[in-house]
């Protein structure tokens, strides 16, 4: 299951480093201003010393403060901020003290008087470690929530990798429960050797399965082949009755799709197409780019069903006597699929003419194949043959949805 990683914003990547940086920017700009104002109000040379100590002394108390401010960050909102005043009080105090008594020693304060010294600093010390204080929190703040906006976007995907996932298992009972039925009738009519040869198929089908992710994607090409090995499967019940037209065009083929997509498609054609006529039907699948998007239409010629009247739930069963019993799971699995997958951004309909037959039509955004995929483009060759963009025409009217097939 793929694991989105905590990125934060570059500046913050290593966060000792940069509160390291705006350590030594700030104390470093603090007295770069105050010696620049110091000279150009005349100020003697002992004051710079001055200057030197009370940066010196800021710097000190401020990497104490860190240490406190990060402790009480992780407590209740009341605390935070009543132990962050209490100790922010009693820092000032301090800084003003080291302030005066070093600014005592390089001039005379019997005129002003040391408590008056003391309250003038004071406050601008208060406004020095007020503002220090201010933007540790802010820049903590913003940090906790960058990184819970990060935990939010990993347990989205992750809850979407499992939900595809859920999906994709869904199909492997689904089919099985069709496939060995088969092969129990074939048993039953004591056919032994194309039952043993549909079981060695079923094998080779999932194993091809098994090579793909769970909620990954294939390309075309990839699921076109799959679709072939459990064609070869369904071919030893129906024969001649099940003919197959798979039209891909080039471009088509190294689009990416989630895997396992096609198949319920061309087990709802068998089922409810070629199964119940004597004479059999015809699937054909066509895939092309149509602008930016994927299109995938999937049809049978069978007797089709009636698609009016279908309920928004979309039921298991559709009201129609042209219908046996289903599980539902098919086209359902493949709605729920692609919601999750594209959210909004995609197409799924159904369509059923009077005169019969069933075309499902899925369009998507055209993904690209990693480049790193070098048996792609080299199966795609084997598995479909091209088609040009004028073969397909774009339906007009397009039908009510329905997973009931």
């Amino acid at each position: 299951m793929a694991v989105l990683p905590l990125s934060p914003t570059p500046f913050f990547a290593n966060k000792n480093q940069a509160f390291w940086n705006l350590q030594l920017a700030g104390w470093g700009g603090t007295a770069l201003l105050r010696a620049m104002s110091a000279f150009a109000n005349g100020q003697p040379l002992e004051f710079f010393f001055v200057i030197l100590i009370a940066t010196i002394t800021g710097f000190s108390i401020s990497l104490i403060l860190s240490v406190v401010y990060g402790y009480l960050i992780r407590q209740r909102p009341l605390v935070t901020w009543g132990g962050t005043a209490l100790v922010l009080g009693v820092a000032v105090g301090a800084y003003a003290f080291i302030d005066s008594w070093v600014l005592g020693l390089t001039r005379s304060t019997a005129e002003t008087g040391f408590v008056r010294i003391f309250i003038g600093i004071y406050f601008f010390d208060l406004t020095l470690l007020g503002a220090w204080s201010a933007l540790y929190y802010a820049i903590n703040f913003f940090l906790q929530v960058e990184q819970q906006a990060d935990r939010l976007e990993r347990l989205e995907a992750q809850a979407t990798s499992a939900q595809l996932a859920m999906l994709r298992y869904q199909l492997n009972p689904h089919f099985l429960f069709n496939t060995l039925n088969s092969i129990s009738t074939l048993v039953l009519l004591k056919q032994s050797e194309p039952a043993n040869a549909m079981l060695t198929r079923l094998s080779s089908f999932l194993r091809h399965t098994l090579v793909t992710q769970p909620g990954g994607k294939v390309t075309v090409a990839q699921e076109v082949e799959t679709l072939k090995l459990y064609l070869d499967i369904e071919r030893m019940r129906f024969e001649e009755r099940l003919q197959t037209e798979f039209r891909v065009e080039e471009a088509a083929s190294k689009a990416q799709i989630p895997s396992m997509l096609l198949q319920p498609l061309i087990e709802n054609a068998i089922k409810y197409g070629v199964s119940p006529q004597e004479e059999g039907a015809t699937i054909s699948l066509l895939a092309q780019i149509v602008g930016p998007r994927l299109r995938i239409t999937v049809s049978d010629t069978g007797p089709g069903v009636d698609v009016g009247g279908v309920a928004e739930d979309l039921p298991a069963v559709m009201a129609t006597h042209k219908r046996r019993d289903s599980t539902g799971v098919g086209l359902a699995n493949i709605r729920d699929r692609l919601a999750q997958a594209y959210g909004d951004d995609h197409r799924f309909e159904i369509r059923s003419p009077e005169s019969g037959g069933f075309t499902v039509l899925i369009e998507i955004p055209h993904e690209f194949a990693d480049a790193a995929e070098p048996s792609a483009e080299g199966r795609s060759t084997a598995a479909v043959k091209p088609a040009t963009p004028q073969s397909v025409e774009s339906p007009t009217t397009p039908q009510k949805v329905s997973t009931a097939r």
